[in-house]
């Protein structure tokens, strides 16, 4: 019985071996696409939602366009999970938005985040629900409030669009369009079946309307190796295998926009299988914009901790975690250079 348990035992770890070889094939890289710097965003959930905001304050040359769904305002943790948990997800104490928007300017002018500036054609865009039970809709609010006095505070931001849809009835979770009974739950894979198509309104406020109604994707979903993207080797903490959407238009060379898609905590690949980077809705709007959709995942870990996978909000991957310098936000850039966005941006 030992002997064939332990034989048993060595061929599964030969077949699991074998797996993980195939997954980080030398050809799993990320195509380079021929991006248009004009057409770039960052849009994410929950965690994703706070990384979302701090790729675009610390990138904004980069990423012009931002949505973020149910999150808050930029900075809000400081580096401590206690504040994150607290006054960053049940709004107690609540976010204090001006200090946030003076420490916004202050780490700018010290180089730790971009030239405010280059926000000055900004699309933002904040969605949240107001059954939302796990991050509290006046944290969202204040997430709103900090784009707003930043756009209101600084000169040359006059022009940046801040749009607030605070209003629709859901609960924690990325709303769909298709109907269902879990709009008013947070439960896996945090896609909420409420009637509504969030993906579709993201794309129209970050590109414009859209210039016909979607249907099925026709493009390419691929996966790609995210250790080969380590910013000078480091662990940023991230899945092995990352995904990218391909529209038929990007695949065929033309011009192409790119929207970094940030999964929430619990959303990951590993949780959820394809959930997110399948249904959330993202591909088929991708397919009207002509628009790459890149999905970066996270992974669990107890060291440093983070069991739910999940993006660094509040400092476990380092204390420049919000920053230029921040490892994952760093992985972030080398991601979209890599897909073609050009140097210079």
């Amino acid at each position: 019985m030992t002997t064939r348990w332990t034989t048993r035992v060595l061929w599964l770890a030969l077949l699991a071996s074998a797996g993980s070889a195939c997954a980080k094939s030398p050809d799993a890289s990320l195509p380079k696409l021929k991006i248009d710097p004009a057409r770039t965003a960052v849009v994410g959930l929950s965690s994703g939602a706070y990384m979302a905001t701090q790729a675009q304050l610390a990138y904004p040359e980069l990423f012009p366009n931002a949505a973020m769904v149910a999150g808050g305002p930029y900075g809000c943790a400081g580096g401590k999970l206690d504040v994150a948990l607290g006054s960053c997800m049940k709004g107690v104490p609540a976010p204090d938005v001006a200090a946030l928007v003076a420490s916004a300017g202050k780490r700018s002018a010290a180089g730790e985040i971009g030239a405010l500036k280059d926000l000055a054609h900004a699309r933002v865009y904040l969605l949240h629900g107001r059954d939302d039970a796990l991050v509290a809709p006046a944290v969202a609010e204040a997430g709103a409030h900090f784009y707003e006095q930043l756009r209101d505070g600084m000169p040359g931001l006059g022009g940046m669009q801040v749009h607030d849809d605070g209003q629709r009835a859901f609960a924690h979770n990325l709303p769909v369009a298709a109907t269902g009974d879990d709009c008013d739950k947070s439960v896996t894979p945090y896609l909420g079946h409420c009637g509504f198509d969030a993906a579709g309104e993201i794309f129209a406020q970050m590109f414009g309307q859209p210039a016909h109604v979607a249907t099925t994707a026709k493009g390419e979903l691929r996966s790609f190796d995210q250790d080969a993207l380590r910013p000078d080797g480091a662990d940023a903490f991230m899945a092995d295998t990352g995904y990218v959407y391909l529209p038929p238009a990007c695949l065929a060379g033309r011009s192409c926009g790119v929207v970094v898609a940030f999964h929430g905590c619990k959303q990951n690949a590993d949780a959820v299988g394809k959930a997110f980077v399948e249904d959330a809705g993202f591909n088929r709007w991708a397919d009207v914009y002509d628009v790459a959709v890149l999905y970066p995942q996270t992974r669990a870990s107890f060291a440093p901790l983070n069991p739910q996978a999940c993006w660094d909000w509040w400092g476990y991957s380092g204390a420049d975690y919000d920053t230029r310098r921040g490892v994952q936000l760093r992985w972030v850039v080398n991601a979209v250079r890599a897909l073609g966005l050009p140097a210079g941006h």
